[in-house]
């Protein structure tokens, strides 16, 4: 929350987000595409990780597609199925990714707290 209840900023948030954007491609990675690579992480599963997120597996599957092309190296192992069916790992380098991305976001959310509040202070002041 941006004021105190009943002041004209009750109800007005400040939101960002990060992206990685290639010089020549434009965005390779946002919200959305670092979200589909945790869930791969955590289910293990392309496949299940779109379920998650809402979106079809082909979408997912050309998401990666793109910023794999885009990095220039691998960030999903895939393992055909079988008996025990597939599955997908973070390589190294996705791995490292995530965990910096997910660094970078907690000293985010840390700095943008700290100055949205003090911005927000600002603009209620009572004079």
């Amino acid at each position: 929350m941006a004021g105190s209840k009943g002041s004209k900023y009750y109800n007005i948030f400040l939101d960002y987000s990060i992206l990685l954007n290639h010089k020549k491609l434009g965005n390779l990675l946002d919200e959305y595409k670092f979200s589909l690579l945790k869930k791969v992480k955590e289910t293990g599963s392309l496949k299940a990780a779109a379920d998650a997120l809402g979106v079809s597996y082909r979408k997912a599957w050309g998401n990666v597609e793109e910023i794999e092309a885009g990095l220039g190296f691998k960030l999903l192992e895939r393992q055909r199925g079988g008996s025990q069916g597939g599955k997908t790992d973070l390589t190294e380098d996705g791995e490292k990714l995530i965990q910096a991305y997910e660094e970078l976001r907690i000293e985010f959310n840390e700095a943008i707290h700290k100055t949205t509040k003090k911005f927000f202070h600002s603009i209620n002041e009572k004079k």
